[in-house]
């Protein structure tokens, strides 16, 4: 007499070709002892819907043949690289051989290399000791458990390195991890590559970072896991629309996916803070535009697991050091370009900028080193047109004179001007320096000559310019027309000081001949009045 227990078995292994396209769970010792239904109803059959009718229980010898058959496609699965195919398979021959016999080491054998080769470790480690509790010199099997044994360590390593944030000992193991699987498997776990998508951001290498991530998603299109970590890479790579497509598509296949939701407000929020600081700036609402750049920097974060903000932070810092630079912000805006060069050491963009703040605050030789460096990489920049090269050269060359003059003669400090001071300034300038250093009124009769060399360069436009670019331009050069105080020499400049001895300096009084003096610019003068 066939025992329940063997009819719930040969029901199981009947209905087999029905529910084949159904994973099942592994078996369990436990599953081949649950009880049976209770009996069933006295109704007639003629008035039980046919979904509830009982099946006849199929002989024996049919059980035994239908696990065999389920196995058969397994080996099939197996031979063809198809390791998850091959585990479904194997599982439901096992569940059936269970009810009325052991499963063959072999088949169980197969299971335990197709688990090793997805990298699951432990469900591989559990089926080769039942393995070697069957056939326990089972030499093939043997030689598993060193490999199973291998691979389980190397990932306790790399869990215990990330958790640690150890990135490099976290790269070696997962690389002796996909070692360990070598010959077992062609297609690498879709986790590890997971996992190596966030090794290179916490690494800040985008590029491997994108690369990888293009990887995994080759291999599972349609995980939402997979298709947010591919937008996280953009967005940090400041592809902002084409990061908002891919979780996009994440909530499409799982609208509950909660990282995706996340990332996708996140995105929307910066590129909006962006460009409202990107319109603040060209609109002149500079403090405005600082704000939004500040809002938007904290919505990316700078986590060392998110490539500490990657392009879109250093894009955004930079953004913010040139409208510091405008606000005179000098030191904040040093600071800014600084932090976005750690995160993207090539922007030819964030050099310059940086080369400006050096130049405002009279740091030249960093200047020019930042300015040659950004015009080398804008070279390499296939974005950058041939404008944007000439007048980086061009600022390259202001930069350079800058640095010469700051080791000779700095007229405009002279002066005490500023460098993009108007005419009218240095007029004024002028009368307040000369003023101050006649040697007549207590004043250093050097800086006297000083202050006029100064303005006879810089109250011409031409010489100004020709000093601006590095050309030597001394204004008590000589003593024609190119010199100083519009041409004048020691001697006329020596009659200037009698001439404000006799009362030139009064009130109201100037240069004798209605008070203009001679200037080098195409015979202009102007009214002193002190």
């Amino acid at each position: 007499m066939v025992s329940k227990k063997n009819k719930q078995a040969k029901r199981a292994a009947a209905k087999e070709g029905e529910a084949e396209a159904a994973p099942a769970p592994p078996p369990t010792p436990a599953s081949a002892s649950t009880p049976t239904a209770g009996p069933s109803s006295s109704v007639p059959n003629s008035s039980r819907a046919p979904s509830t009718s009982p099946e006849p229980d199929p002989p024996e010898e049919d059980l035994v043949q239908r696990a065999e058959k389920v196995k058969e496609k397994g080996n099939v699965a197996f031979k063809a690289g198809k390791y998850q195919e091959a585990i479904e398979h194997y599982t439901k021959a096992i569940a059936a051989t269970l009810q009325s016999s052991a499963p063959s080491a072999k088949t169980l054998l197969r299971l335990a290399r197709c688990q090793l080769a997805l990298g699951s470790a432990t469900p591989a480690s559990s089926t080769l000791r039942t393995v070697l509790s069957l056939e326990p010199a089972n030499s093939p099997a043997i030689q598993l458990k060193s490999k199973i044994s291998e691979l389980e360590s190397h990932l306790r390593t790399f869990d215990g390195a990330r958790e640690n944030k150890d990135w490099g000992l976290a790269r070696l193991a997962l690389d002796k991890c996909l070692k360990s699987i070598e010959g077992e498997g062609e297609e690498v776990p879709t986790d590890w590559k997971v996992w190596r998508v966030e090794l290179e951001l916490a690494k800040g290498n985008l590029e491997n970072a994108n690369n990888s991530a293009s990887d995994a998603l080759r291999q599972s299109s349609n995980s939402p896991e997979v298709l947010c970590l591919r937008g996280l890479v953009l967005m940090l790579s400041g592809k902002l629309p084409s990061a908002l497509q891919h979780v996009q598509s994440a909530l499409r296949f799982d609208p509950s996916y909660l990282p995706a939701q996340q990332l996708r407000k996140r995105v929307k929020d910066i590129e909006r803070l962006k460009d409202e600081g990107n319109a603040a700036f060209k609109t002149g609402n500079l403090q405005e535009a600082v704000d939004k750049y500040t809002e938007a920097l904290e919505r990316i974060g700078e986590k060392e697991e998110e490539a500490k903000g990657g392009q879109i932070r250093a894009t955004l810092l930079s953004n913010r050091a040139t409208t510091l630079i405008k606000l005179s912000e000098y030191t904040r805006a040093l600071a800014d370009t600084s932090a976005s060069l750690t995160l993207s050491p090539n922007s030819f963009k964030a050099l310059r900028t940086q080369a400006r703040v050096n130049l405002a605050l009279e740091n030249y030789e960093d200047a020019v080193r930042d300015f040659k460096n950004a015009v080398e990489e804008a070279q390499k920049d296939g974005s950058t047109t041939e404008r944007d090269v000439r007048e980086l050269k061009g600022e390259l060359k202001k930069a350079e004179a800058a640095l010469k003059r700051s080791k000779t003669k700095d007229y405009y400090k002279i002066l005490g001007v500023h460098r993009e001071c108007t005419e009218i300034e240095i007029k004024k300038a002028y009368r307040k320096e000369s003023l101050k250093h006649h040697p007549d009124k207590g004043g250093d009769e050097e800086k006297f000559k000083l202050v006029a060399e100064a303005y006879a360069v810089l109250s011409d436009p031409q010489r100004r310019e020709r000093y601006d670019m590095g050309d030597d331009e001394d204004g008590l050069n000589d003593g024609g027309m190119g010199g100083g105080m519009g041409g004048m020499n020691q001697a006329d400049l020596a009659n200037l000081f009698a001439q404000f001895n006799g009362g030139g300096f009064g009130g109201g009084g100037g240069f004798p001949g209605g008070g203009h003096s001679h200037s080098s610019r195409g015979g202009q003068g102007f009214s002193f009045s002190f």
